[in-house]
């Protein structure tokens, strides 16, 4: 079976990734943050390496270092003292106060069929993101929900013109008590153990010491978004801040996901980070037999083939969700449990551009409804990708460039205006073979005070390219030419 470029969709409750292998599939390798009076806790110190994590591979929350060294739960933040109030509700849904979490949060909590509105507006996020990502040379794979969830966080301390701008990129509600309401009953949701794999999300919000935080959004964060406060100085101890973050992402994401900050992306004047992390891991309803798997080709375009592990299921047994649609096929792997699923998307023809231009949530859903469980006969490639993106050009371009300027106003979150995002940072993993699959991810938002440098560009000249040797002063064109391989 001639394998052509495929677009696969990890398809769990507002969506955990979404990705395109469109070029060469690789092996799977063998402040107190309070107000006055308020209290945040402290994170651990640095380990040498992660901790083990227990048998069944669940991330949990972060060791918090007592002063007896043994590691425990981190302490809740006290709700002490009585906050300057940021502003109310307005009309037109602006995040303002939370109201107090309900006395019997499972009595008014959605239900997962009232989810609709919040994952309506996370696909569509989804699908416009893909699209914005999207090129023609490489893999892509990447955590809506991640970005969906760190990008909540962030819209609670918006304000005004803020917070309207990333409402629009990211569909958020506009009704206060819905949003927070379903993003509490999502979170609890995907944390139930109740999908048959492993699944876990967590949130942690990362304070200056010394930089004062409204009490109202901490409890917002906390209540509706499962969110732990950490203390750091990235003022006085930026390398051992930075450090504490990115041990808290691999700790969640069971070490899938490394160094989300690189060194250099924060810096002494950030004042606030906060982070989402998910993590995955699901074996298939029908596992594959390895002793089938053998090198086979797979076409990235027309004129280039490549050799990648082949899975095989061609057995009696070898029942899917299937369709054969008008200008491609549709295929669903499901996970165990069967609430997880794969949904595989491959064009009849080269390349994914005329599925791309297709994809939308309705499209999708069509799609969907056309699958019918039948015998098929599945050859598919094992691969394993590594992505890393800064958001912050993206997102601006989607239609929110107030937040990464000095225009931008977060009084939500300390009751000031001089508060702008420095970076918006996402990574994300995923690995298939014939068990099943991995998936983890990480996204970090990170807040300075004042104007910000733009991120500086980095020139890569790893891929073919046009050189010109030139005269600078009246642009004489000396040599011209084009490398397509230094090797030749």
């Amino acid at each position: 079976m001639k394998w052509k470029t495929l677009v696969a969709i990890l398809l769990i409750p507002c969506i955990l990734g979404i990705g395109a292998a469109a070029y060469e599939l690789m092996p799977a390798p063998g402040q107190d943050a309070t107000e006055t009076g308020g209290h945040v806790p402290t994170v651990p110190p640095i380990p040498e390496k992660p901790p083990v994590m227990p048998g069944n591979g669940t991330p949990g929350a972060p060791p918090a270092i007592p002063a007896n060294g043994t590691p425990g739960a981190p302490p809740a933040i006290p709700v002490n003292s009585t906050p300057e109030a940021p502003p109310g509700i307005p009309a037109n849904g602006t995040p303002g106060t939370p109201p107090p979490p309900p006395s019997n949060p499972n009595a008014s909590q959605p239900s997962p069929t009232n989810l609709g509105e919040l994952i309506n507006a996370s696909n569509q996020f989804a699908l416009e993101m893909f699209s914005n990502l999207s090129n023609d040379k490489d893999n892509l794979f990447f955590s809506p929900y991640s970005i969906f969830t760190a990008l909540g966080m962030t819209y609670e301390g918006a304000r005004g013109k803020t917070a309207d701008e990333i409402r629009s990129v990211f569909h958020f509600p506009a009704d206060n008590q819905t949003r927070w309401s379903l993003f509490k009953a999502l979170i609890d949701k995907l944390n139930s153990n109740s999908t048959g794999c492993n699944l876990s999300t967590a949130n942690a919000l990362w304070v200056q010491e010394g930089f004062q935080l409204l009490q109202t959004y901490i409890d917002a964060l906390e209540t509706y978004y499962r969110s732990s406060a950490f203390d750091v100085d990235f003022a006085r101890a930026l390398e051992e801040s930075r450090l504490k973050i990115n041990y808290w992402v691999e700790n969640q994401t069971n070490g899938k996901i490394k160094d989300l900050f690189p060194a250099g992306s924060l810096d002494p004047a950030t004042c606030l980070v906060l982070t989402n992390a998910i993590y995955f891991k699901g074996d298939w309803l029908k596992e594959f037999n390895q002793s089938l798997t053998q090198q086979r080709a797979f076409h990235p375009d027309p004129t280039r083939t490549v050799q990648v592990p082949m899975m095989v299921r061609n057995d009696k047994e070898s029942s899917f969700n299937y369709a054969d649609l008008d200008g491609l096929q549709a295929l669903e792997m499901k996970y165990a449990g069967e609430k997880l699923s794969m949904l595989v998307l491959l064009p009849d023809g080269d390349g994914t551009s005329s599925i791309e231009s297709a994809l939308t949530p309705q499209k999708l859903n069509e799609w969907r409804g056309k699958l019918k469980e039948q015998r098929v006969d599945v050859h598919f490639p094992k691969f394993t990708l590594n992505t890393r993106y800064y958001l912050n050009n993206n997102l601006s371009k989607m239609g929110m460039p107030t937040a990464f300027s000095p225009a931008a106003d977060f009084s939500g979150i300390d009751g000031r205006t001089d508060l702008c995002i420095a970076l918006v940072a996402h990574q994300a993993y995923v690995s298939v073979d014939e068990k099943g699959t991995e998936a983890a991810a990480a996204t970090g938002v990170s807040f300075t005070k004042g104007p910000i440098e733009p991120l500086h560009p980095t020139f890569n000249a790893d891929h073919p390219f046009i050189f010109i040797i030139q005269d600078r002063e009246t642009g004489n064109i000396l040599f011209m030419g084009k490398l397509l391989d230094p090797t030749r």
